[in-house]
């Protein structure tokens, strides 16, 4: 929601929860990707934990939270927030079926750009690896897409970084949907939230 909300030009958390293709997002990953490889703590229902966050938290207007505080510090978040998942995925040998949690990340690779999806630039939230992670794609323009065969190349050795993604996405057999998805968000404008209705509607 952070990453999404911030290109999207969302304000406050509550509000990315009227967009029906965030919820749809948000929830179809937490239940489908999410829920079966999560150990039960014993001390909170995870489901009943889920359906908090989702239906009471998230939306509740008076916890005005923004997507751009939340996006702070995103490269140090992804690891614990997706890496865990991914790599149990891969213990279970269903690593290849996900399909959310790569277009989550390929909205961060979107939100580095610091181009909103209406094609007008805006500050990225403070982050210790901005400066590492954002030339990768930073001469990336809207609607002049790099070839698919040299961004793959490009972006080869920050999707291999298994200390930021927790994984090596390549060896996981996820950076080709990665791509995929960051490549329609680079069609043009309004790519994003188009990219977001055609693949919330497919699967």
């Amino acid at each position: 929601l952070a990453v999404f909300g911030c290109v999207l030009g969302y304000e406050t958390i509550a509000d990315e929860m009227k967009d029906p293709q965030l919820v749809r997002l948000i929830t179809r990953m937490s239940r489908e990707e999410g829920m079966p490889v999560v150990t039960d703590p014993g001390i909170i229902d995870p489901e009943a934990f889920l359906q908090e966050v989702l239906t009471v938290r998230f939306p509740n207007p008076f916890m005005p939270d923004t997507p751009q505080r939340i996006a702070t510090d995103t490269s140090q978040k992804i690891a614990v927030r997706f890496g865990q998942t991914i790599a149990a995925h891969q213990a279970r040998g269903t690593a290849g079926e996900l399909k959310w949690i790569p277009l989550v990340l390929a909205g961060w690779l979107r939100y580095l750009m610091g181009v909103d999806d209406n094609g007008d630039a805006f500050d990225l939230s403070p982050d210790p690896l901005l400066a590492t992670v954002r030339p990768y794609v930073q001469d990336l323009k809207l609607g002049a897409p790099a070839d698919r065969e040299t961004l793959s190349k490009t972006l080869a050795p920050l999707l291999s970084d298994a200390s930021i993604f927790g994984v090596d996405l390549i060896f996981a057999g996820l950076s080709d949907r990665v791509l995929d998805a960051f490549v329609s968000m680079l069609q043009g404008t309004g790519a994003v939230a188009d990219t977001l209705a055609a693949l919330t509607a497919q699967f």
